[in-house]
Order: structure tokens, then C-alpha cells, then sequence
């Protein structure tokens, strides 16, 4: 593909982009059921899935404890948040919330931030709690049931077991900086999505 020809289709995909309409949270039907539901919910939420991406990118710097722990904590803290989530639902998808914990985390990851391995597990237990609220309060009044919010935590689960287990096992230079990268990634589009969230704001 020539260069001149990518940076057009580039352009064009952001431009798509901004000017697609507001998303409203909705659990993903997939033709298999409600666990399947569930798990594909997080992995095609893109605040989701970047948070669970970084997050285990983390733990994984941070050695084998951090990432044992971050494996307990996130999943966990994530189906206590979903249970509360599902008592108390509502449309709000907490946008900016959801949006800095995924922005911070890959920060973190960009920092290679030596965080303790309890640092770590609070930091997976607040953001599983949040982002698991979210899941119940936004999943349930489409008509999930519990079974998708197990579904959404086995996808954690998944993500951060096989992530952090890999980044454990790194030991070559480039390749930590390759993680560092892929931080560098997940921050940016948190601040690009900060900045699209406070459009209306700066408008005024």
C-alpha cells in the first residue's frame, strides 16, 4: 500500500470516528447465550478492555506477586462491583471515570511505576469495582442475567492470566520497552477520549 494511500484511509477512519454518534452501553448479543454475552461485552467495550490490557501490563512489570494478586483482586472486585451494579441500575456508563482509569493505568504502564504488589491489588480491586458497577448497571436493564456478569469476569480473568503471566517472563530490554509502548498506546487514547469527552464544556 503506498504511504500516501494509508495516511488517506488513516484520515478517513479518524474522521469516522468523530463524527459517529454516542454510544449507549448495551450487552452484546452473540447468538450463544448470556455467558458468551457477557465475556464479549468486555472484550468489544474498548474502555474495558484497555483497562484489563493495562492493568495486567502492569502487574506483569511489577513480578510474579503483583501479577498473582492483580489475577485475585481485578476479577473479584469486578463481580462485587457487578452485583451492586445490577441492584442499582441505571443508563449512565460514567464516561470520565472509566476513560482516567484506563488513561492512568497505561500511564503507569508508560512509567514502568515500581508500585508495590499491594499497591497494585488496590488499584485492580478500586478499578474491578468500578468498571464492574458499570457493567451490572448498564447489562441488567437490557435483560442479562447473571450469568453474563460471569461471563464478563471470566474475560478479565482470562485477559490479565495469560498478559501478566507473558510480561512475567520478559527479560530482554526491548521487549520491556515494547510493553512501555504498548502503555504509551492505551494513555493516548485516553487522553484523545478526555478531550472528546470535555467537547461540550470547552464549547460553552
Amino acid at each position: 500500500m503506498r504511504p500516501n494511500r494509508a495516511i488517506a484511509l488513516h484520515l478517513a477512519g479518524a474522521l469516522l470516528a468523530i463524527a459517529a454518534a454516542p454510544a449507549h452501553a448495551h450487552l452484546v448479543e452473540t447468538g450463544f447465550g448470556a455467558f458468551y454475552d457477557g465475556l464479549a461485552h468486555v472484550v468489544l467495550t474498548p474502555a474495558d478492555l484497555l483497562v484489563v490490557i493495562a492493568l495486567a501490563l502492569l502487574a506483569g512489570q511489577r513480578g510474579t506477586q503483583a501479577a498473582r494478586w492483580a489475577l485475585l483482586a481485578l476479577p473479584a472486585a469486578w463481580l462485587a462491583g457487578g452485583a451492586i451494579g445490577a441492584r442499582f441500575p441505571a443508563e449512565a456508563a460514567l464516561p470520565l471515570l472509566t476513560t482516567l482509569t484506563f488513561a492512568v493505568a497505561g500511564t503507569l504502564v508508560v512509567l514502568d511505576a515500581k508500585l508495590r504488589a499491594a499497591g497494585v491489588a488496590v488499584l485492580a480491586g478500586a478499578v474491578g469495582l468500578l468498571h464492574g458497577f458499570v457493567n451490572g448497571a448498564t447489562m441488567m436493564p437490557g435483560g442479562a442475567s447473571t450469568l453474563a456478569l460471569a461471563g464478563a469476569v471470566t474475560a478479565v480473568f482470562s485477559i490479565v492470566a495469560i498478559l501478566a503471566a507473558q510480561v512475567t517472563t520478559l527479560r530482554a530490554g526491548w521487549t520491556r520497552i515494547a510493553v512501555r509502548v504498548a502503555g504509551s498506546w492505551i494513555a493516548a487514547a485516553g487522553v484523545l477520549m478526555l478531550g472528546w469527552l470535555a467537547r461540550p464544556v470547552l464549547s460553552v
